[in-house]
């Protein structure tokens, strides 16, 4: 019986985004159910395996976005590749740090997350084939990832970096997103990105929840750790508006994140 950390490699070597999102979903259902002798451990990849499609362009070469047209699709596909790699990074925390004692309970966690972004992908998935489009259809930038790369190395700096900031982000930027698939009656749209954000509350929670143990045991004050950790990779510095109250929610305070406001 392989361990949760072996399946877990599977998942981020394996490239089609179809059966990843199944090997993912079917990770979750076992350990949930009990089905895993255990954590164990094993070497994931500093890199995931990727499809053929979509071609991955620098973030300043991607084209513009928009709720109408082509536009709603290439928003929607960007948002898709975004859950795409949300499911490889969940499996990659699981994985890279096995050797940091941490409890149970950090692993329950990242298995609900990595079963969230699975099904999101799908949903989004689901929605661009009603347009007649898929994943893959557009081009996708890998800026994501290479936060990852960087702090593969530093639990504590992948914490503030990916949950804390990028997923952070989308509660930021959603609630206008939703306002304007409101205006334009999109039911179905707004319901998955309804969903989304819903649950990206409760990641961003989750990510608050483990930075602040890391933080208690090397004794170090959690906003001063947050800004020291985030500032180098927002070097221009984070980008308001800021939903405060939907941070607030997810247990990020402004005292973490408004010295670095751009």
């Amino acid at each position: 019986m392989t361990s949760l950390a072996q399946r877990a490699v599977e998942v981020l070597l394996t490239a089609p985004p179809t059966e990843k999102a199944r090997k993912s979903a079917a990770l979750a259902a076992d350990w949930r159910a009990g089905l895993i002798a255990g954590i164990g451990q094993a070497a994931p990849p500093m890199q995931p395996a990727r499809p053929d499609r979509p071609e991955i362009l620098p973030p300043g070469k991607m084209p513009r976005r928009g709720p109408g047209g082509t536009g709603k699709a290439t928003l929607l596909h960007a948002l898709a590749h975004i859950e795409f790699n949300a499911i490889d990074l969940a499996w990659d925390i699981i994985a890279r740090f096995t050797a940091h004692d941490l409890p149970r309970d950090f692993y329950d966690d990242w298995v609900k997350v990595a079963a969230d972004e699975t099904e999101h992908f799908l949903l989004l998935v689901g929605l661009l084939k009603d347009l007649g489009s898929d994943y893959g259809a557009f081009p996708a930038h890998a800026g994501l990832w290479e936060a990852a790369e960087k702090t593969a190395h530093d639990l504590q700096a992948r914490l503030a970096v990916v949950p804390m900031t990028f997923e952070a982000r989308a509660l930021d930027t959603a609630p206008p997103l939703m306002e304007k698939l409101r205006q334009a009656k999109d039911e179905a749209g707004l319901a998955v990105l309804q969903r989304i954000f819903d649950d990206e509350i409760t990641h961003v929670a989750i990510g608050a929840r483990w930075f602040e143990l890391v933080c208690a045991r090397v004794g170090e004050d959690q906003a001063a750790a947050y800004q020291r950790l985030v500032s180098p990779h927002f070097p221009k510095g984070l980008k308001p508006p800021f939903n405060h109250e939907g941070r607030q929610q997810a247990g990020l305070p402004q005292a973490f994140y408004g010295p670095l406001a751009s």
